[in-house]
């Protein structure tokens, strides 16, 4: 209840999204974690023919793992130090400076569960009074990132210009931005389609890395699917959450609220954009942020290819009959590849996406929003510029964080450097 209630009050989350993440996602995290860890120490796949045996040791990494971990999600806070701890590892944990509150909550609970002390090492501030020496040691073994894209490719430039200084090669893992998309074919369902754009855009003011942000809607089905969008869009409330009505809250702080509204002036004041719900504002008590809807006119346009990372959602109409092409504007428009969804009921048209779209998103979902992964039922992380698709949740990040060695083990130890081919004829 305290970290729940913490990520509310530091986060602005609704109960709800506080719950999934901070409870439910967390708890996921350690269980998951843990068989995926034994699972991994069991696998010893090595032949041992007569007279040796032989074996893997997972060892930890010769040296520490720096964890930095976002604002948005608790149970990411918690995993990306615990994950590397898990598999031996000695971890610095540097929170988000936004949401520190929290991430102190998980480290009391996890000494109060016994955690030794120095396993995981708690330093909150700013990136550069923790992260400039921390990088700097020669001991730096691996970085497990969650964050801005600028930020992570920082972080790499930094450690490739100084690779010479550390002890081993870092393990450099990293999940950053995305500018996710949906895409719906003309045989979608409306209810459907409607309800999974209000979702996936405006849950946690649209601050998921996995958001929707952007969406390709058939022409011939836009009229039908406006209505029942906005008059559902018409019902969502914005406000605290101790208010339990409201579906949106705030935005995490003042930079942020400054970023997302520059976007939504830039759209109202555009030849090529129509802001057809939101398009206002108030940080007179809080950072809020009305659900935003763009129509462009431009697939090409800024808030079709930029990450937002806030409560806005640009939209592009493509004729039916360019859906070719327009598989392929999906494709092409963003640096991003972190999660996108495609939505509609004939069964070849989504084949044809999957198979087109297959880098486009790490994260793929059909005829769902394209958010909500679930530890162990979707491991979550993309590539292109959304990261190094490592896959928290799963056996495959856990392996990062491991140094094996081979181990054989002779019983019939030679006793002569003679081999056979050497005697005389």
């Amino acid at each position: 209840d305290t970290i729940n209630a913490a990520t509310m009050l530091n986060q602005s989350k609704n109960a709800f999204q506080a719950e999934i993440d901070s409870a439910c996602e967390l708890i996921d995290f350690f269980n998951f974690n843990a068989q995926y860890a034994e699972e991994i120490y069991e696998n010893q796949p090595l032949i041992s023919p007569d007279g040796m045996h032989n074996h893997f040791e997972y060892r930890p990494l010769e040296g520490f793992v720096f964890a930095i971990t976002p604002f948005n999600f608790t149970s990411i806070a918690g995993n990306l130090p615990s994950a590397p701890a898990l598999m031996g590892n000695v971890a610095l944990w540097k929170p988000a400076s936004s949401a520190v509150l929290p991430c102190y909550y998980i480290m009391k609970m996890l000494e109060e569960a016994g955690l030794p002390g120095g396993v995981i090492n708690f330093i909150p501030g700013s990136g550069g009074t923790v992260g400039n020496p921390v990088l700097a040691d020669p001991n730096l073994a691996g970085v497990h990132f969650t964050g801005s894209t600028e930020t992570f490719q920082h972080i790499w430039k930094t450690i490739g210009t100084q690779i010479d200084r550390y002890k081993t090669y870092p393990r450099i893992v990293g999940e950053t931005g995305g500018k996710d998309f949906c895409l719906a074919h003309e045989s979608v369902d409306l209810d459907e389609l409607a309800t999974a754009m209000i979702r996936g855009a405006f849950e946690f003011q649209g601050q998921k890395c996995s958001a929707m942000s952007r969406a390709y809607i058939p022409s011939i089905i836009w009229d039908d699917l406006k209505e029942k969008y906005l008059t559902e869009l018409e019902t969502v409330t914005v406000g605290s959450p101790r208010d339990f009505t409201n579906f949106v809250n705030a935005v995490i702080d003042k930079p942020a609220f400054d970023s997302i509204t520059d976007y939504i002036d830039f759209a109202n004041l555009s030849d090529d954009a129509e802001i057809i719900s939101g398009g206002t504002y108030d940080d007179s008590t809080g950072y809020f942020i009305q659900p935003t809807t763009i129509l462009t006119s431009d697939p090409y346009f800024k808030t079709m290819k930029e990450e937002i990372f806030g409560p806005v959602l640009t939209i592009y109409l493509y004729d039916p009959a360019d859906w070719d092409s327009t598989l392929e504007l999906v494709n092409t428009t963003s640096p991003y590849a972190l999660t996108g969804c495609v939505m509609g009921r004939d069964k070849e048209a989504i084949k044809q996406a999957k198979d087109h779209l297959t880098h486009s998103a790490g994260n793929f979902y059909i005829n769902d929003k394209p958010t909500g992964a679930v530890v162990g039922q979707q491991p979550f992380g993309g590539s292109r510029a959304s990261g190094t698709n490592d896959k928290a949740g799963s056996e495959l990040n856990l392996q990062r964080w491991i140094s094996i060695r081979t181990v054989k083990e002779t019983f019939d130890t030679p006793k002569d450097y003679r081999y056979p081919f050497l005697q005389e004829d």
